[in-house]
């Protein structure tokens, strides 16, 4: 059943709104940003360790987006990308700062989204 309560990290994605390419989507029962295409960040306001910024990226950028901000961490579950969860003091400076990176394009951020597999029926008659 999907959450009627609205994410209160929205705000980080506000400054996608001018943008054209800019497209939204829920994930995991979050919510995700989509720029030219690419899946950039997915704002988390549920339990830990779903309740902060998950950065989109591949692990090739991880060291260089970790020594610009050290708060940012590989995520517990979801290893491939960085986290901020919500509670670090450093997290809204995190949050504006990753959404101008996405804006200015930033190699280091977005990753092509997995095609979505269609269920497939059986080629099998049934007998």
């Amino acid at each position: 059943m999907p959450s009627s309560v609205r994410n209160s990290l929205l705000w980080i994605f506000e400054a996608f709104e001018r943008d054209s390419t800019y497209i939204a989507k829920r994930m995991f029962g979050c919510d995700a940003a989509y720029i030219d295409g690419l899946l950039c960040l997915v704002a988390a306001d549920r339990d830990e360790p779903w309740n902060g910024l998950l950065v989109c990226t591949s692990q090739e950028h991880h060291a260089a987006l970790i020594d610009e901000m050290p708060a940012l961490q590989p995520h517990p579950v979801l290893g491939k990308w960085l986290y901020v969860p919500q509670d670090d003091p450093a997290f809204e400076a995190i949050a504006e700062r990753m959404a101008a990176l996405v804006l200015a394009r930033d190699r280091r951020v977005g990753v092509e989204p997995k095609p979505r597999e269609r269920s497939r029926k059986s080629a099998l008659p049934r007998t």
